[in-house]
């Protein structure tokens, strides 16, 4: 019988994209703790001098920034996207209806910070990473752990609204969604619950939980007629808020999981917390033992800040553009980004590609 003149077959598309993220992983791995040592000796002082003053002019500050950090780092990685600004051709990120209520002091931040070091060195330093550094050092100066950041993050040049749909938890979704989505970015239920603690700072707007506290049993009574009543005029002033914790606003501890058993709770998932039995024992286990509940936040936020971009984005831009534009995004001088790694991986990535399209 004559041999089969049938060509043989590709590899799966699965085991292709395998192969591509450990490749991208890589590229990952480049982040360091003295990243800037040599080309910008002057960045934790600058970044320091920087942070310090905008937080003692403007208290809430931290919290607005470690919500940034998180909406920039969960659906997509830590690329600095939630920066860019809306042009008259696209929609990005900063302006999708979930990132609406972010709060103005973060974004000043990074632009003052960005400022500072550009007089210093010029064209060095990117805004992902002082996102990242600005967050930790916010928490530390409100009370909470200090971890190590590595630096090196590239900043995105892409940034699309639609690219956060159902990346990002809302206030209304319930535990296993909010559990499904967090996992789909690879932190398990404990590190969900350790991240969920950033409420321990900070405020919701009322529209994000007025409409459940009349139906959801959970609050405490006199803290559901409280909130009835500082949100009572909210439909006429939608900036209207209340903080997460009402015991200790600015200060970074375990008392948001202490409020929880008492129905003091402020949004439908913080009552979810509590109240699944997937996620209840570490809510408890925080409210008990603060040093815990630190060394897990620390340890899940270091994981968050180093989340990978560059190949999220490639995958992202697959969607948006033919296979023969990726030259164009990755390779223009424009958009400069550790370029042996990023060329060596998107010239996979095309060239695998093209045997599947």
């Amino acid at each position: 019988m004559a041999p089969s003149s049938r060509p043989p077959s590709p590899p799966s598309l699965l085991a292709v994209l395998f192969f591509l993220s450990s490749t991208a992983l890589l590229c990952e791995s480049r982040l360091s703790l003295d990243y800037y040592s040599k080309t910008c000796p002057s960045f934790n002082k600058i970044l320091q001098e920087t942070i310090t003053n905008k937080q003692i002019t403007n208290p809430t500050t931290a919290a607005g920034t470690l919500r940034l950090l998180f909406h920039d780092c969960l659906p997509n990685g830590c690329d600095g996207s939630i920066l860019i600004s809306s042009t008259a051709f696209n929609k990005a990120e900063r302006d999708a209806d979930i990132n609406l209520s972010l709060p103005g002091d973060p974004f000043d931040l990074i632009i003052r910070a960005k400022t500072a070091l550009e007089f210093s060195c010029p064209n060095t330093v990117s805004c992902a990473d002082i996102l990242a550094v600005a967050t930790r050092d916010l928490v530390t100066m409100l009370g909470g752990p200090y971890y190590n950041v590595y630096l090196g993050r590239k900043d995105s040049r892409f940034s699309q609204a639609s690219s956060l749909e159902g990346k990002l938890p809302k206030p209304n979704m319930d535990m296993s969604q909010i559990i499904s989505l967090f996992a789909a970015s690879g932190f398990n239920v404990q590190e969900m619950v350790a991240l969920s603690g950033a409420h321990t700072v900070g405020f919701s707007h009322c529209k994000e939980f007025s409409s459940n506290i009349g139906n959801d049993t959970h609050y405490n009574p006199r803290f559901a007629q409280a909130l009835k009543q500082a949100c009572s005029d909210y439909p006429k002033n939608p900036t209207l808020s209340v903080f997460n914790d009402i015991m200790t606003p600015n200060k970074f501890d375990n008392l948001y999981f202490q409020n929880l058993p008492k129905g003091l709770g402020l949004l439908q998932s913080d009552h979810g917390l509590y109240n699944d039995p997937r996620t209840k024992p570490f809510v408890e286990l925080y409210a008990k033992d603060q040093n815990k509940f630190f060394q897990d936040f620390a340890r899940a936020m270091q994981k968050l800040s180093r989340t990978n971009s560059v190949y999220m984005h490639t995958f992202l831009m697959l969607e948006l553009f033919p296979i023969q534009a990726l030259d164009k995004f990755y390779f223009s001088p424009a958009n400069e980004v550790d370029s042996k790694c990023v060329r060596h991986f998107s010239s996979l990535l095309r060239e695998t590609l093209l045997r599947f399209l």
